[in-house]
């Protein structure tokens, strides 16, 4: 008698045909090069404006992180747009005391050291200034429909993929970021009501900057210090 059990094995996908479009290598060169010139302009901006900013301008940039390759196609991540202002308020205020805890007895002299230059502390008003924050979450593990855990691979190469093109996608769109990370931010799965397999992150500030914003005068590493060829 033949084993009538389901079969585990997932079916495969179908194959389509690629779409991609191709370009005179003249046009690559320059579509490379104007690129670059664009994304060189990125700084991660503290003196963000409360300027109204639409959300399908969120909205597209999330769709654009979400292109990313990631572990198996599991997409691990999850991001959460907060524009509330009693929200907003929340995180900012466990973030500094993460931030205050951080700065006072956790962080080592050499770190203080490596920050000092950039002017940072533990007060972080962007938190609720800024109109949008967007929490992002990688999903350690996932649920499937019967309640059962599923393993997911490569989650932080993933999540990081997806943050960069985040991040790009806004400042494309002609906004500022600013790429927020405070330790352990267990805090933004209870306010922002996350299942316990979703670890946060990070958490990116979006908006535009405030019309007399002011950034550090750093420098960008040349390109034979960041690349060897073979």
């Amino acid at each position: 008698m033949k084993n009538s059990r389901k079969s585990n094995t997932p079916t495969q996908l179908s194959i389509i045909p690629l779409d991609f479009q191709e370009y005179p290598v003249e046009e690559v060169q320059q579509r490379a090069l104007e690129y670059f010139e664009n994304m060189k302009r990125r700084r991660t901006v503290r003196d963000f404006s409360s300027r109204h900013i639409p959300l399908d301008i969120i909205q597209n940039c999330i769709r654009t992180a979400d292109t990313a390759p990631n572990g198996a196609n599991q997409h691990p991540w999850h991001f959460v747009v907060v524009s509330d202002s009693e929200i907003k308020s929340q995180i900012r205020q466990a973030a500094e005391k993460e931030e205050q805890d951080f700065y006072e007895s956790r962080a080592t002299s050499e770190w203080l050291e490596a920050l000092a230059p950039l002017g940072t502390d533990e007060h972080k008003p962007f938190l609720e200034t800024a109109p949008y924050l967007i929490a992002i979450f990688a999903k350690v593990h996932g649920i499937d429909e019967q309640g059962k855990r599923v393993k997911h691979y490569y989650v932080n190469e993933s999540v990081g993929i997806a943050t960069g093109l985040l991040i790009s996608a806004i400042h494309q769109s002609g906004l500022a970021s600013l790429t927020h990370t405070p330790s352990p931010m267990r805090f933004l799965n209870k306010i922002l009501r996350r299942p316990e397999q979703e670890r946060p992150f990070l958490l990116l500030v979006v908006g535009y900057p405030e019309k007399n914003a002011k950034v550090p005068d750093i420098q960008r590493k040349s390109l034979p210090e960041i690349t060897t060829y073979f």
